[in-house]
């Protein structure tokens, strides 16, 4: 019985220590965004702000994460073609697949594969950046001179994932219609003209603002993530291995969630768009 009430004790302790823990994690989360949004915009506005190391962390980005960006947009566009056109062809309206397909790309699709990609490819890679500084001590050297880490790397590479986000959302979501466009009216299942009418016809400017400003938000998001991790990668290179882990899954758990808000937001508030 004794055994049995230390295991539960035990148990209870694990579970409020991972609580706290959390909930520490959050508040840490919540701080390094809202200070790297400050010093991103007093810089700017001051002149300060590190362009060199935006541009630098553009171009990074978009070297990890545009290829595969478009691996995952291919096959993404041919099986959301293939399932609803199944499910057309089962209750006889094959002539809306255009519509639900690039609506379907647009609002739910393309914001998700860039989710991914950017949790995955590019927070990955901030997150082994920055934690290897922190283990060379690079970012203890910065604050001893008096240089926010924050600021001077921070801030640069969030704006740079924000920028990047919106571009490959337009690229998957371009990659992914076509792709499905291809593989519809190539197949004889529909002309080209009632594929491109259906969605033309269906489809509002609101879609693309919905799937922009979700990339804006799930770019924010994770390089936040990746950032205080990789700042908080103190131990040695295990450390930033086991940093860029979590950066990963904290960010898919966040980005899901934040993502599923979102939607039921637009269809609450555009019911006629949802």
């Amino acid at each position: 019985m004794a055994t049995i009430a230390a295991s539960g004790k035990t148990l209870l302790d694990s579970f409020s220590g991972r609580f706290k823990k959390g909930i520490n994690t959050s508040g840490e989360l919540v701080k390094l965004g809202i200070e790297s949004v400050q010093f991103g915009i007093t810089d700017i506005v001051t002149r300060r702000f590190s362009w060199t190391e935006f541009l630098l962390q553009c171009w990074f980005m978009i070297r990890v994460s545009l290829l595969p960006t478009i691996l995952v947009a291919i096959p993404f566009g041919v099986i959301t073609s293939v399932q609803i056109g199944g499910a057309a062809n089962q209750i006889g309206a094959n002539s809306f697949i255009g519509a639900v397909n690039g609506i379907g790309v647009l609002r739910q699709g393309a914001p998700l594969v860039t989710s991914l990609m950017i949790a995955g490819a590019v927070g990955s890679a901030v997150c082994a950046d920055l934690g290897a500084r922190t283990a060379r001590e690079e970012i203890d050297a910065l604050k001893v001179m008096g240089i926010s880490p924050i600021q001077r790397l921070v801030a640069p590479r969030i704006l740079a994932a924000l920028l990047v986000a919106v571009l490959l959302t337009a690229i998957v979501a371009m990659a992914a219609m076509i792709t499905a466009f291809i593989m519809v009216v190539g197949g004889g299942q529909i002309s080209s003209g009632t594929y491109i009418n259906s969605f033309v016809g269906l489809s509002q400017p609101m879609d693309l603002f919905v799937a922009e400003l979700k990339a804006l938000i799930f770019g924010f998001i994770a390089i936040v993530v990746a950032a205080q991790k990789g700042l908080n990668a103190h131990g040695g290179p295990k450390a930033v291995a086991d940093a860029v882990n979590q950066a990963v899954v904290l960010s898919v758990i966040l980005l899901a969630v934040v993502n599923v808000g979102l939607t039921q937001a637009y269809v609450m508030l555009f019911p006629s768009g949802g």
